[in-house]
């Protein structure tokens, strides 16, 4: 062609370009029928003339939410559509079509897209009257999943995805950090996206500049041919969809929910994203899955895409690589060669209509990439874009952007967990007697932060921060109209449920004391120990609030239900009243609370040695915030409450730790091993909390279904034996324990954040009160005094009484000691005896109550519990003393796993971690231990029984070899008449 040609040619075509938006190719798109329409969807049933009876297994394919449904029929030709009905297929599309052209398209959310989704499958099947094979790209493949997993599978034969990331955070475009990522898409979820939508063309032009090179070299490369019409009109259709006409709106709720529920707290992977407010997990997934990854994709990046393996760990998942960026998955040459043959043959497979095709394979389970890495290699990566960086000379704009990318991941650890644990720690040191804080008030601050975030999660149904906030007003005006004022101690008899958290919040907001009762034989004693005024209760414990002769109000359950209630009984329903007819008084104020005031009083203990525990609200503030910060709490982490919230751990530890991080809450009904395993998944639990023991039965259950990837990450909680912590590593591997110790007397907090040394309950937490032992004497039961009068404190290995410096709302409490190690200084005494070892961790001994003193010195239960607990037959432990003629025996006493006695070497062994003198004189093999309300172990009625009978399960200790042999009626003779002899020595 000449010169003048080519120059006239160009003209011709550029004015067409022009005028039409691009070249004229005089292709068709492939015949469809709209089957259904909604003004959510129009459902598009491709080739109807089709016989309905030869057509093959239906395909419904799901565009992207800013992309037209045309994505799947580009071209006739070489289009997913007309692919797939070459192969006797049968397809269908869905097409969302734009929010800007739809009647309340802009107020469209995600949710809306997923019912939809879920809809048309029920649609297509009743139809076909056949499974779907439900295909997706980009984001599409993302609503695939999300419905799959709402449906549980229901009427889905398998789903293919293409391009379609789940681990959103495992690689980033461009390498940007996960905290940069995660604050980034927060804050525009909650201030941009609430009040602005995305445009067609906002959404072509933020993609073109994920990748800028690629846009730049295209339409060079159409400028420099457009004198060549025969040249452009292949892959014109291609460029016109891409460049104008693929391209529609997005509106702003649904892309706000996408970046909160999939960017911020990446619950694709973890689980636990919220569909019409039921919580769903992708690990409910049980039908095939095939995802397409693009060996170079930038967007859908492979490892992100691959992610799909860790979070549907119940299905079986294959893929098909091949090198193509993102939009080379579904349109173009390569599409065409390989992705829609490659689809075909997977339906036709999975019919059972030939075998596995070539190039499909099992996905293995992602690798731990190192950071910046993406799945992707460098010498791909290298290969397929050098050239082109060449061709339009980015050389040194690429290496600014790496250089800019490094230096911003650098910087990642420090900006991610400082951000959240500074602000904590030093919102700590700021607390003053007056300052006003209170569980309520952290609630109330919680929901100006993020009143539509998700608060609590209970029998699948998920509830907002406004949802809670609303519910506890209510209850607050209830509580108001049946004579609560503040400063009154009211009773919380209830079980573990929203409705307890909401009375407890409801308590605090009034200004009133919450009385945690504990459930059994101690009830009526705690009720008198903490001046109960009322009783809030719930319909299972009813009855027994009302036999105690104090006025019940019982919450719980809804207004559906009705109470079978005794006629004259002093019971009121705060279900049942109207709410809206009662006036708050003038003296009401919300959120009183300051720190130096009482909040709470717990309990610790039972029967004899029952105490009651005063927690200020800035003792509970402590609490808290040193939970959130030592275990890293955040919005992305969802919180499964298992203490029950009249124990410690479980008022303080679970529920303020989760409400002082802004984590997510979910509650169950009971422990139930069985209900635990389907919890975990659907709510994307990452934090189990536990009181001592309660783990054991969830591991000893067969009902405990945990998949090898599991989204848990840690428990927190206090009490749990060694032996079970080792367990509980090895069952949820590779979440961490992280044990803590939370006085109930004074500040201090311990915390083992690092869980190296299981057992050990680890160093006072930042912002909580500086700690130190004091000696203690256990044969006086006495503080060791120097010569000037002053304690002696303790050294390294030694025993002492663990102290708190208080803090100034919290020195007028009664107990407080002054003067203890110098002149003015001010300590509060806890009930437990520790050492500390060398690296400056301390390890519990016992209550200064409970050593067992023997001839041979001292017996500490903890460490011997502890040491017993460590054998793998050994499931629970407890010591305890027995008084025979002068003296009193040290025994322990142990219940086996699967009855496999241990031996006396075992036993041996075992013990030689403690000290000779500090060993049990007998060691039996009990049928049953008795469990606490807080599922501690317990003697209960072991001590009155006395020394254990002589069997081959009853050990004790031979002081002069240093070991742990059989006992013997000659033996037993021996400890009942005379006692039990000098110390067991050592070996």
């Amino acid at each position: 062609m000449g010169p003048l040609r080519r120059v006239v040619a160009t003209a011709q075509n550029g004015l067409e370009v022009i005028r039409h938006g691009g070249l004229e190719t005089g292709a068709t798109p492939s015949p469809f029928q709209v089957v259904e329409r909604t003004g959510m969807y129009r459902l598009r049933h491709y080739y109807p003339e089709s016989d309905a009876a030869e057509n093959g297994a239906p395909v419904v394919m799901v565009p992207p939410m800013m992309m037209s449904a045309d994505v799947y029929d580009v071209t006739r030709e070489t289009g997913a559509v007309g692919i797939l009905h070459s192969m006797g297929l049968d397809p269908w599309v869905v097409d969302f079509g734009s929010p800007d052209r739809e009647e309340g398209g802009w107020d469209r959310t995600l949710t809306d897209h997923i019912i939809a989704l879920d809809e048309i499958v029920d649609h297509v099947h009743d139809y076909t009257g056949r499974d779907i094979h439900l295909a997706g790209y980009s984001q599409g493949g993302m609503f695939c999943y999300q419905a799959a997993a709402y449906r549980r599978s229901r009427h889905v034969a398998s789903l293919i995805t293409f391009g379609s990331p789940v681990d959103t955070l495992a690689a980033l475009p461009f390498g940007i950090p996960e905290g940069v990522a995660v604050r980034a898409a927060d804050f525009l979820a909650d201030h941009v996206f609430n009040r602005l939508a995305i445009t067609g063309w906002m959404a072509k032009t933020g993609f073109q500049f994920l990748d800028p090179v690629k846009t730049v070299r295209s339409r060079i490369e159409f400028l420099m041919q457009l004198h060549d019409r025969e040249a452009l009109l292949p892959r014109e259709p291609q460029r016109r969809f891409l460049d104008t006409e693929g391209w529609v709106a997005w509106s702003g709720p649904a892309v706000a929910e996408l970046l909160r529920q999939f960017i911020v707290h990446n619950r694709m992977v973890s689980g636990g994203f919220v569909i019409n407010d039921r919580a769903v997990s992708l690990a409910e997934i049980t039908c095939p899955i095939l995802a397409f990854v693009g060996e170079v994709d930038d967007i859908g990046q492979p490892l992100a895409v691959r992610g799909i393996r860790k979070a549907a760990p119940r299905a079986q998942v294959f893929e098909y690589s091949l090198r193509a960026g993102h939009f080379g998955l579904v349109v173009g040459g390569t599409a065409a060669r390989q992705t829609w043959p490659a689809v075909g043959e997977w339906v036709q497979w999975r019919e059972g209509h030939g075998d596995r095709p070539v190039g499909i394979g099992r996905m293995a389970i992602p690798e731990l990439h190192a950071e910046g890495e993406t799945g992707v290699s460098v010498a791909t990566r290298l290969t397929h874009t050098v050239a082109t960086i060449a061709e339009v000379g980015v050389e040194v704009g690429k290496g600014i952007a790496d250089l800019a990318s490094e230096t911003v991941r650098g910087a990642r650890e420090l900006s991610g967990e400082a951000a959240r644990a500074l602000p904590r720690l030093a919102r700590l040191g700021q607390i003053q007697p007056r300052t006003r804080i209170s569980l309520a008030g952290v609630l109330t601050e919680q929901c100006r932060k993020g009143p539509h975030r998700e608060c609590f999660i209970y029998e699948d149904r998920v509830y907002t921060f406004a949802d809670v906030n609303r519910r506890i007003d209510n209850v607050v005006r209830g509580l108001v109209h049946c004579g609560v004022r503040p400063a009154a101690h009211i009773g919380i008899l209830m079980d573990t449920r929203p409705s307890a958290m909401a009375a407890v919040t409801a308590v605090s907001r009034i200004g009133a004391v919450s009385v945690l009762l504990p459930p059994g034989p101690d009830l009526d004693e705690a009720i008198r120990l903490g001046g109960v005024q009322k009783i809030i209760t719930d319909p299972e414990n009813l009855d027994r609030a009302l036999a105690t002769g104090i006025s019940a109000l019982v919450l719980g359950g809804g207004s559906i239900r009705e109470l079978d209630i005794a006629p004259g009984a002093d019971a009121v329903d705060l279900e049942h009243l109207d709410i809206t007819t009662i006036e708050l008084p003038g003296w009401y104020a919300p959120d009183p609370g300051v720190a130096r005031e009482l909040a709470f009083l717990l309990f610790t203990g039972s029967g004899e040695t029952l105490e009651m525990r005063q927690i200020s609200n800035h003792r509970w503030a402590l609490s808290a915030f040193g939970t959130a910060t030592a275990a890293a709490l955040g919005r992305g982490d969802t919180v499964y409450c298992l203490a029950p919230l009249y124990h410690s751990s479980g008022l303080l530890v679970s529920f303020g730790g989760a409400l002082a991080g802004g984590c997510r809450i979910a509650l169950s009904h009971g422990l139930d091993p069985a209900r635990f395993s389907e919890e975990v998944h659907r709510y994307g639990v990452t934090v189990v909390t536990y009181t001592w023991a309660m783990m054991r039965d969830i591991l000893d259950s067969p009902a405990l279904h945990i998949d090898e990837i599991h989204p848990v990450r840690l428990f927190i909680g206090s009490g749990m034996p060694p032996g079970l912590w080792r367990r509980t590593l090895d069952r949820f591997a590779p979440a961490q324990v992280l044990e803590f110790y939370a006085s109930t007397d004074g500040e201090v907090v311990l915390a083992n954040v690092s869980g190296a040394k299981i057992g050990c309950k680890g160093r006072p937490l930042p912002g909580s009160a500086e700690a130190r032992l004091a000696t203690w004497d256990p044969t006086t039961g006495r503080l060791v005094e120097d010569a000037r009068g002053f304690v002696r404190e303790s050294a390294d290995g030694e025993v002492g009484l663990l102290l708190g410096r208080p803090s100034a709302s919290t020195e007028t409490l009664p107990g407080v000691m002054r003067g203890v190690f110098e002149v003015g200084d001010v300590w509060v005494p806890t009930e437990n005896l520790f050492r500390r070892d060398q690296d400056g961790d301390y390890w519990l001994l016992d209550s200064k109550h409970t050593v067992i003193r023997t001839p041979h010195g001292p017996v500490y239960g903890q460490p011997v519990a502890d040491a017993l607990g460590c054998i793998p037959k050994v499931d629970l432990c407890v010591v305890y003393g027995v008084r025979t003629a002068d003296t009193e025996v040290a025994v322990a006493a142990c219940t086996l796993r699967e009855n496999r006695a241990p031996s006396a070497a075992e036993i041996t062994a075992a013990l030689d971690a403690v000290s000779a003198s500090e060993r049990p004189d007998l060691v039996h093999v009990v049928p049953h231990i008795e469990l606490g309300p807080t599922f501690r172990p317990v003697p209960g009625d072991l001590p009155a029984r006395g020394l254990p009978k002589p069997t081959v399960r009853s050990w004790f200790a031979d002081p002069d070899t240093g070991t742990y042999k059989r006992f013997t009626k000659a033996v037993a003779v021996r400890f009942a008449g005379v006692g039990a002899g000098p110390a067991p020595g050592a070996r």
